[in-house]
């Protein structure tokens, strides 16, 4: 008897062992369903690529552009963006219908870096205005170059996996709530140059929660603003991560919006 449970013991330290930091076996890692329709900026991003679909987050913040990640789209793929969803591989009974609007310019940051992920931001100008209304709606810009505090607590939220042994994505929408982390956790404990002017560093000091693949270019929302893009960080869903920093990129934004031609403009077509 003793032998045995010294086997059982044994059995199950080297299953824990095996796990990432942060996971459990067969539970999300730290996320839960998002209330259905409470985050109308939340943008789902379909990229048709050579190698197949590809998936990420993003946000709507003005009614004909997404923001997200540039990595999101390195193979110059098209797309598809999808506004007004919580569950986005089925409509649910009573749920408004959602929107899906064709990806007309991807517009990455010019000193997106592929290799250190620097600048890895991407506009996506729509080829129609979205219809806003109580599921869809743009998020405001931060101001340029504040600060956030280390410390507080913000808001990411995607369709991205859930587990990552074995990797399972999410259907409906999720939300977990993560810390503002000082720039010298990410420089200590990342093994890529992290870049304070244009990073931010986020997770949980716990290190139960996290994002995973597939939320890329999803928004860190702090007190109502998005002050991060998802950009990169373990693979195996632990802290810290890293975010583009979205107050160091609102003038190159707006410079970039003021350059688009509407899509309604005459001789543009509207197709979805």
């Amino acid at each position: 008897m003793a032998l045995r449970m010294q086997l059982l013991i044994l059995v199950l330290f080297s299953v824990a062992f095996l796990l990432p930091p942060g996971a459990q076996a067969g539970e999300i890692i730290g996320g839960w369903e998002a209330r259905p329709h409470s985050r109308p900026y939340m943008a789902y991003v379909k990229i048709a690529t050579w190698r197949g679909v590809k998936t990420c987050g993003g946000f709507l913040i003005r009614d004909d552009v997404v923001l997200t990640a540039a990595h999101c789209n390195d193979e110059q793929g098209k797309g598809i963006v999808v506004l007004g969803a919580h569950n986005i591989r089925k409509k649910e009974p009573r749920e408004p219908r959602s929107q899906k609007i064709r990806v007309r310019r991807w517009i990455r940051h010019p000193k997106y870096n592929k290799m250190t992920q620097n600048n890895d931001i991407m506009l996506l100008q729509l080829r129609k205005r979205a219809e806003l209304n109580d599921w869809v709606q743009p998020i405001p810009l931060p101001h340029p170059w504040p600060e956030v505090p280390v410390g507080t607590r913000c808001n990411m939220s995607g369709w991205g996996w859930m587990q990552v042994n074995p990797a399972k994505s999410s259907d409906v929408l999720q939300d977990v709530v993560l810390e503002v982390m000082a720039d010298e956790v990410c420089e200590r404990n990342l093994t890529k140059p992290y870049d304070a002017k244009s990073m931010l560093c986020a997770g949980d000091p716990r290190g139960k929660k996290a994002t995973l693949k597939g939320d890329s270019g999803g928004p860190l929302v702090c007190d109502g603003v998005p002050q991060g893009i998802v950009s990169w960080g373990p693979s195996n869903g632990a802290s810290p991560e890293v975010y583009a920093r979205v107050s160091r990129f609102v003038r190159w934004i707006r410079t970039v919006m003021k350059q688009l031609t509407p899509p309604d403009a005459p001789g543009i077509s509207s197709r979805t």
